[in-house]
């Protein structure tokens, strides 16, 4: 490296410079741009020396980082007793999301309203590397802990009394990360997307808090309710918890107007399910500047307004710009003679209008599609398969049954073809029932209260499913569930480890630009591991991967040499603190 004076009419500036040779040709490269010759004069009496004598320690730092590093083993030797080798590196990218955050000043300006002794930064930082990294039990944490190239200085004891402190503490660090996600222009908050899931506990009996409830996996298990809002990249923004005895539909407006409160955003729009849009949650989000999105079940619309959507005339081409109206008789009869060949199998169709239905104007879209309409029929022909089975081998079974189980397809009778009274019960496939399922295959409606053009509507509604990905991440990465504490506060101090964790993860996301799934992504970062040697120095144990590059590209920082040194290692450790 060398230095490189480029003059202009007004300036002198200063780089550092590396020659290179690119097809046996000679080009040079700008490591590093030094400042002008008159801001580098106020800090240094001569500029140019003072450059020169910089790149020479450069030169020097890149000459002892690339020597050659002899370890010597013996067989005879044993191994030290009590001490660890291997080392988690992994933690290290979050941390910098972590601290690229703020939280060190979050768990400072906490530490000033409480009077406890321990590191809360310490604790809540790990909580949250082994949520991602190693869900398990608080203890587990502790000991994972252990793992970690930076050791822990707190104990055990001290998780519990800081989950107490995080419970208390909750509304206020929501609404600090959103300031911080706001000023780093880290937050996209035109579109909020709620939604509520619930996870069960390992008890026999409910209490005050964990109550039964209609578990969306019917399980037999005391629950509590979670409510989730994420922004339009989906970040998660805000959550809250009840008792699983909550109606879901009574959590948006408390936690809304939370946000409201502390966040004091602008204008948004809300987007839920059709669960969550009750006509009070709609009537809410008409208000202050906010509107509302929400999926529209066709089967409960009015008579006139279910025909009108699922007459085959007055359809247009999503993503066109003509006004072009098509048949979907046309369209299914295109699929029916050439399922494969057909140019309208991924395209999406729609029809718009407006209605007044209970004194609120709403903007209701329906859209079809080919594709929709044959995954529809697909679920159903297994659930039919299904329902055929259970009739031949689990009679005893078939009496009870939810919404959209199989065993809806099946009818019981007790009354012969010829009118009289059966003896025994006699199960049927309900072929009326499966009829009137087919009308509205690949048909999805919308309400809403924006005025946006149907195209952009369909698209926001399509981002739904981040939220529910939201919610797997949660139950099946970070193991959210089962639950197995008891205290109130410990169990909300959880649910916003989970959040916070959930949230660092989506930045992650976000940095390496969406190129892994979930389980690529945070695999590659559970296996950056790392042997210490007795002389100090740190030997990767993980395999470069297409993973491990995208990470190290996107944080500025390296790990993935043959062996790092000492001192590599703490200047790799001080990136993760920017």
């Amino acid at each position: 490296m060398r230095l490189k004076i480029s003059k202009s009419k007004h300036a002198q500036s200063l780089y550092v410079i590396r020659s290179t040779y690119v097809n046996g040709k000679h080009s040079s490269k700008v490591v590093e741009k030094l400042g002008t010759y008159d801001e580098l004069k106020k800090l240094h009496p001569d500029p140019i020396a003072w450059a020169k004598e910089y790149i020479q320690s450069l030169n020097e730092q890149e000459k002892a980082a690339s020597r050659d590093v002899i370890l010597r083993f013996k067989q005879s030797k044993s191994l030290p007793k009590d001490r660890r080798r291997l080392m988690c590196g992994g933690y290290l990218f979050l941390q910098q999301l972590y601290h690229q955050l703020r939280f060190p000043q979050l768990c400072e300006s906490i530490a000033r309203r409480h009077k406890f002794q321990f590191n809360l930064d310490a604790i809540l930082s790990r909580l949250i590397y082994s949520r991602v990294l190693y869900p398990s039990s608080k203890v587990s944490t502790f000991q994972f802990s252990q793992m970690l190239l930076e050791p822990p200085d707190f104990q055990l004891h001290q998780i519990y009394r800081a989950l107490g402190i995080l419970a208390q503490e909750s509304d206020f660090i929501q609404a600090q990360l959103y300031r911080t996600g706001t000023e780093l222009g880290n937050h996209n908050n035109r579109i909020l997307y709620y939604d509520c899931t619930n996870f069960f506990f390992e008890i026999e009996q409910e209490d005050g808090f964990r109550q039964y409830g209609p578990s969306k996996e019917h399980r037999p298990n005391p629950i509590v309710e979670m409510g989730l809002f994420l922004d339009g990249d989906g970040i998660p923004l805000a959550f809250c918890i009840h008792s699983g005895n909550t109606n879901e539909q009574v959590t948006l407006q408390p936690l809304e107007e939370k946000i409201l409160r502390d966040f004091s955003p602008s204008q948004f729009v809300v987007c839920t399910d059709s669960g969550l849009s009750s006509l009070s949650n709609r009537q809410f989000n008409t208000k202050g500047g906010r509107a509302f999105l929400t999926t529209q079940s066709l089967k409960k619309l009015k008579g006139h307004l279910r025909q009108w959507a699922l007459n085959p005339k007055g359809w247009h081409l999503c993503g066109s710009s003509d006004r072009n109206e098509y048949n979907l008789d046309d369209i299914n009869a295109c699929d029916a003679a050439d399922p494969e060949d057909n140019p309208y199998r991924s395209q999406t169709f729609f029809k718009e209008r407006w209605i007044n239905e209970d004194d609120l104007e709403q903007h209701l879209i329906v859209t079809f599609s080919l594709k929709y309409k044959h995954y529809q029929q697909h679920i159903r022909n297994q659930q039919i398969q299904r329902a055929c089975q259970a009739m031949e081998t689990h009679v005893s079974s078939l009496k009870k049954y939810h919404a959209n189980d199989f065993k809806r397809f099946i009818k019981k009778t007790r009354i012969t073809p010829d009118g009289e009274v059966a003896e025994k019960e006699v199960y049927t496939l309900d072929q009326e029932r499966i009829e009137q399922e087919t009308k509205f295959d690949g048909f999805y409606a919308v309400c809403t209260s924006l005025d946006d053009a149907p195209q952009d509507i369909i698209r926001l509604n399509q981002r739904r499913w981040e939220i529910e990905e939201s919610f797997r991440i949660m139950k099946t990465e970070f193991k959210a569930r089962p639950v197995y504490l008891s205290r109130e506060d410990r169990i909300r101090a959880h649910f916003l480890i989970c959040f916070l964790s959930l949230m660092i993860y989506r930045y992650l996301e976000k940095k390496t630009h969406y190129a892994f799934t979930t389980k690529e992504l945070i695999t590659g970062i559970r296996n950056l591991n790392f042997l210490e040697t007795p002389t100090g120095d740190y030997i990767p144990t993980y395999t470069r991967t297409d993973v491990t590059d995208a990470l190290h590209e996107a944080f500025g920082f390296r790990t993935d040499y043959e062996v790092l040194s000492a001192s590599q290692m703490k200047k790799i450790i001080k990136a993760s603190k920017p």
